[in-house]
Order: C-alpha cells, then structure tokens, then sequence
C-alpha cells in the first residue's frame, strides 16, 4: 500500500466515525421499529417500555432471576470501577450502578448521552457520562476493574483500537464482556439470500450488503474465530459464546412467527437460538 492509498483509507477511516456519530444521535436505540413507543420520549414511562422490550428481546439467553444477570456479574460489581462502551439508552448502565458499581459510559452519540442523563436523574442512579470514541479514550491506564459494552464496537471505525483500550484502561485482574455481531448468525445468512445474491453479480460485497441491512451508519461482522483471534491479540485469556433472539431461532416472518411460537418449547428455542443466533459474546480476562 502507498501513501496515496494509506492517506484514502485513513480518509475512508475518519468519514465511517463521523458518520457513525451522526448516525446514532439521530437514531435512538428504543425497540419501535415495527411499533412506535407512545409515550413521550425519555419520559418514565417511555424508558420503562423499552426496557421492557429489551428485557424481551434478551429472554432466551440473558436472565435467571434478574435482567440480564446471566450475562453481566452484577454479584461481582459492587464498589467496582466499570466503564461502559455505548451505553445506549443507559439500561446497562442503571442495572450496574444500582449494583453498587461506579460506573462510567463513554458513547460517540449525543443522544445517548443526553438519555441516559435523564435516566439516572428519573431512577435516581449516579453515572459519569463522557460523549466520545473509544478508540482514543483518554483514562488512565488500569483505570476500571470490567469494561462491558453490548453491540457497540462493531460500528466504530477502528474496532481493533477500541479492544487495544479496553485492555490498557483494565486493571490487571479486570474482565471485559463485549457483545458483536455475528457473521454466521442467522440475520447474516438472510441478508446474503436477500440482498447479496444478485448484488454480487453487480460488483457489491457481502460487507456492503450487511452494513446496508443493519443498524447503524456501518457494521462489521465476526466469526467467532475472528473475534476469539482479535481479542487474543491482547489477552491472554478469552471465550466466544452464540446467542440469539427468537427470530434467530425462528427465522419467519413476524406475523407468521407470533402464529407458530406456541408449537415450541422455551428449551428448543434457546437451543436453536445458540446454534444460529446473531449475537457473538466475547469474556476476556486481564492477566
């Protein structure tokens, strides 16, 4: 590669960050594509109803008792220095606070920012909110004992600079939980029948279609492989886990999928769900 290309690429680099930031201070996380909320936007009620669509969308892989306490070690949290990387509409972030965690969110968004502070102020948690990339943060080396961050990093534009972070602001001894997206889940093998077929034969990659067919202004997709290989760079300990929604698990229309969904069991959807489910969930320990 000559200078020429390293400067277009650098170029190509800094336009999928701003994009990114632009992207999601205009889109809010809330679960409303196919029914709008209602209530009045980062009011009480209309934090409750997309924390009630999150906590659904996650039931066959994330609770036991609590939301989402099979995934995030709120057991272990208490007193805790935790960094959260996009914070979305601040759900994770309550839960950890109210914890006992001392939590901090970074998020390239504006708006994420600005609900989340109206979060903390209607459920009465403490947070530290800094808007920003987290491939260039500015803390402290061995700041935060577990850095969490749920379907974020995989729409920066520098995702392995972000994982270089994650293990330079960890304390040694500290843990990340780092959910992406999953190249061999189900939503990526629909796009591909949908949209990919034709398209290569227009010169289109399976990489533009995915990012066309996503969330967000751009995305990257993992195998597990790749992702146990990435984080593997810098830890020295990691694993990779599927998880996936009901859509994963029955991959149907929406319509029709409300009409078969009694026919299955719980235990044959989280089954199906981890085989073919688009979510990739990395744990990595800090030695």
């Amino acid at each position: 590669m000559d200078i020429s290309d390293k400067r277009t690429e650098r170029q190509t680099l800094d336009a999928v960050a701003l994009g990114n930031r632009r992207w999601w201070t205009g889109h809010t996380m809330s679960y409303d594509w196919n029914d709008p909320v209602g209530a009045e936007k980062f009011s009480a009620a209309w934090f409750d109803e997309i924390d009630r669509r999150f906590i659904d969308a996650a039931r066959l892989f994330a609770h036991d008792g609590t939301p989402f306490d099979r995934i995030i070690p709120f057991d272990r949290l208490k007193d805790r220095a935790v960094l959260e990387i996009g914070c979305g509409m601040g759900l994770h972030s309550e839960l950890m606070a109210k914890a006992g965690a001392h939590v901090t969110a970074i998020d390239v968004s504006d708006t994420s920012i600005e609900a989340t502070r109206r979060r903390a102020a209607l459920k009465d948690f403490v947070i530290d909110l800094r808007q920003g990339d987290a491939a260039t943060m500015d803390f402290p080396d061995d700041s935060f004992d577990f850095v969490w961050s749920w379907g974020a990093i995989h729409h920066a534009a520098y995702t392995g600079r972000i994982v270089r972070q994650i293990h330079r602001v960890l304390k040694p001894g500290g843990q990340a939980r780092v959910m992406v997206y999953n190249l061999e889940g189900m939503p990526a093998y629909a796009t591909f029948v949908r949209k990919h077929l034709l398209g290569f034969w227009r010169g289109h990659s399976l990489d533009r279609a995915l990012w066309a067919d996503t969330d967000g202004f751009s995305a990257r997709y993992y195998t597990r492989d790749t992702l146990a290989d990435l984080f593997n760079t810098f830890f020295d300990k990691t694993s990779v886990e599927v998880y996936g929604q009901e859509a994963d698990a029955l991959p149907l229309p929406r319509s029709l999928r409300k009409l078969v969904r009694p026919l299955f069991s719980n235990d044959y959807l989280k089954r199906k769900a981890r085989e073919r489910g688009g979510f990739l969930f990395v744990t990595a320990d800090k030695s």
